[in-house]
């Protein structure tokens, strides 16, 4: 399963990412857009539904149906949803009707991006997540998403190489090239699952030969601190290169991930933690 991730501030952009994920065939069940508008939701919405109605030849677009829903998050208080997906990445039921309302319980589990998802929603942006288990599709998304969500150019770069290391129990893992779809996405996740599995939670991620990141990238950040975190583990980024350090300012997440300038000072950082207290 690909995750591939885009960031709005823009309401307008959203609507013309939406519209081109549909037009471009990617299914309209691989898509969720979440919001903590209500206004930019409702304005998505239509969009979503008048493409859905011309694509399935409905002139007006009244018989296309979009999942709504507005729940109650913890922390952050109501946040609007679209699409099939939005449930299942809330861990929720939808009903038959087009809206329903969710109140998830302060103790109930969140899936693992979800905490994630919060975090960045806190910040005001709205999210497009598209997630698929076809790379064609995957591939589609990304090159949207990044013209609409992430405003990058995507420039030549090195092929993507990651190395391992391991200093006082924790683990090094240096990223040059690139982190895209099919390429270094493939090989972080890779890297990452590989230290979680010989018993090591807490990493240090330095990226100061990264060159450039898409829209796949960012989704596979966001994998890497979930299950760094479903598994009781820390992570920090280290000195990210100036186009990535723009992109995470650019989408905000740059208040989500912890970061430090050298490695010595991300490893003292982790060296004093216990066990982080996971996804709740």
């Amino acid at each position: 399963m690909e995750t591939v991730l885009g960031v709005f501030s823009s309401r307008d952009r959203a609507e013309g990412a939406v519209e081109e994920l549909l037009r471009s065939e990617v299914p309209e069940q691989d898509v969720v857009f979440l919001s903590r508008s209500e206004s930019q939701t409702k304005t998505v919405a239509r969009q979503f539904t008048k493409t859905l109605g011309e694509l399935m030849g409905i002139a007006t677009g009244a018989s296309a149906k979009v999942v709504a829903l507005t729940m109650l998050v913890p922390e952050i208080g109501t946040v609007f949803g679209l699409g099939l997906g939005a449930a299942a990445l809330l861990g929720a039921r939808v009903a038959e009707s087009r809206e329903s309302k969710i109140s998830p319980t302060p103790v109930e589990k969140a899936p693992e991006d979800v905490a994630f998802f919060r975090d960045v929603l806190k910040q005001g942006r709205s999210l497009i997540v598209v997630r698929s288990e076809s790379p064609k599709t995957a591939a589609v998304a990304c090159r949207i998403l990044d013209r609409f969500g992430l405003g990058m150019r995507r420039r030549a770069s090195n092929q993507t190489q990651v190395s391992a290391r391991t200093v006082q129990g924790i683990s090094i893992l240096a990223v040059s090239g690139r982190i895209t779809l099919g390429d270094g996405n493939v090989l972080l996740r890779e890297a990452v699952q590989q230290v979680i599995e010989e018993g090591n939670n807490k990493i240090v991620l330095n990226f100061r030969e990264v060159g450039y990141m898409d829209s796949s990238g960012i989704g596979e950040l966001v994998r890497t601190m979930t299950t760094v975190r479903r598994h009781g583990g820390w992570l920090r980024l280290v000195a990210p290169s100036k186009r990535v350090r723009e992109l995470l300012e650019m989408t905000q997440l740059s208040a989500i991930f912890d970061s430090d300038p050298d490695e010595a000072t991300a490893i003292n950082s982790l060296a004093a933690k216990g066990p982080s207290p996971g996804l709740v």
